[in-house]
């Protein structure tokens, strides 16, 4: 049964990820909010700090990375906390705080999460501190991952990628991305791969970077690969091409990411409904757990709506992320966690606008740019749609040729 009660190692880093939060993240919020672009030189200093508790063993604060379940028992009867619940909670943490900021952690970035999940002992000695963006999505398509038409070729002793990926976070300020591309384009989605491409590797450059809606604090580039080689030993995981097993491996990145953009988007439905109860509050309307919601004013009983979601996207996170751990398939619990805490945060942010009247409207709180922060997470990672997909693939046994 899954415990629900956090280790006190667990506790002592959530707590510092809120520190972060609350001390850094803040502050400094809706200067890089209007500043798009703009790098957060804060974040510097975070960077050393969090190069310094890796070295000494301490748990890392944005928590982006993910884990491959090292720590976790290999017992499946154990009830481990490990690398996947320290991330996800940390990534909560750091999104209460700003979730745009919480992407640009130096050296904390989604492509980090790919290495740790399919990477070689041998690779994670190479690439287990750089700091690593992902790229998938291309012009031609953007939920299907098995449509990349991005090439890898091998000759001699490196890989030649070729093609162009957008909507790339931290594309141009990473210090590695790691890109999706096919080494074989007539054996269909068996043969795409993940690479790890350094951002200063020839033939790689940022075309152009996107302005957004939210997250601005967290830059979003078009990448462009001509001719871009890198050595052999690049490839993630095994270079053979395994018709049968399709392209679960690169795809096993999910399993650990979207969990983590759930915990995104859990962060930033906590700041929301705090920061509404105050607004409420000071607005007269009480807020009562012994009085039936029916009996109660409609901004009180929305509040007690939303709050539920809340807990029930917390939950399903917690769920995933402690299976992650235990070694337990978790894809559809991921999927569910991220259909669950993405709808909720763009539900929440939206409600919580339009109930703090023309206070939520304007920037006298953070409750607009909440707003406009939420829709991403409940886009990238695989939209809204894809994941109930995948759910009903999962929960009716069906193929995905069979249920499209």
């Amino acid at each position: 049964m899954i415990n629900l009660e956090l280790p006190r190692k667990l506790k002592a880093s959530a707590n510092q990820a809120h520190q972060v939060a609350s001390q850094i993240f803040r502050p400094i919020s809706r200067k890089y909010d209007l500043a798009e672009h703009e790098y957060p030189v804060e974040l510097d200093t975070m960077a050393a700090m969090i190069e310094g508790l890796a070295d000494s063993g301490t748990q890392k604060i944005g928590g982006a990375a993910g884990g491959r379940n090292d720590e976790a028992a290999t017992d499946l009867t154990a009830n481990a906390n490990g690398g996947n619940m320290s991330a996800l909670l940390n990534a909560l943490e750091t999104s209460w705080g700003d979730v745009g900021l919480m992407l640009t952690i130096p050296y904390q970035g989604l492509g980090n999460a790919a290495i740790a999940a399919v990477a070689t002992d041998e690779q994670l000695s190479r690439f287990g501190k750089v700091w690593a963006a992902m790229a998938i999505t291309e012009p031609s398509f953007g939920s299907d991952s098995a449509a990349v038409t991005t090439t890898a070729t091998l000759d001699g002793d490196e890989w030649v990628l070729n093609g162009e990926k957008i909507f790339v976070t931290c594309g141009e300020r990473a210090t590695h991305i790691v890109v999706w591309a096919s080494v074989d384009k007539s054996l269909g989605r068996a043969a795409i791969k993940s690479f790890v491409v350094p951002r200063d590797a020839p033939g790689l450059s940022v075309a152009r970077l996107e302005h957004k809606l939210g997250i601005k604090a967290s830059d979003t580039a078009v990448l462009l690969l001509q001719d871009c080689r890198i050595p052999a030993d690049n490839i993630l995981g095994s270079p053979e091409v395994n018709v049968e097993k399709g392209f679960a491996g690169v795809m096993q990145t999910f399993d650990n990411t979207r969990p983590l953009v759930a915990a995104m988007a859990v962060g930033v439905t906590r700041a929301a409904l705090e920061e509404l109860r105050t607004v409420l509050t000071e607005a007269g309307v009480e807020i009562s757990y012994d009085t039936p919601a029916m009996n109660q004013s409609a901004a009180a009983a929305e509040f007690l709506r939303m709050e539920a979601d809340y807990e029930s996207a917390y939950l399903l996170s917690l769920r995933a992320a402690w299976m992650a751990d235990n070694k337990k398939p978790n894809s559809l619990e991921a999927s569910m966690s991220k259909a669950k805490a993405g709808r909720t945060g763009t539900d929440v942010t939206l409600k919580a606008v339009e109930l703090a009247g023309s206070i939520g409207y304007s920037q006298r709180t953070l409750l607009e740019k909440w707003a406009r922060d939420s829709k991403i997470l409940d886009i990238f990672e695989g939209t809204q749609q894809i994941q109930q997909l995948i759910v009903a693939r999962r929960v009716l046994g069906k193929t995905s040729s069979e249920l499209k």
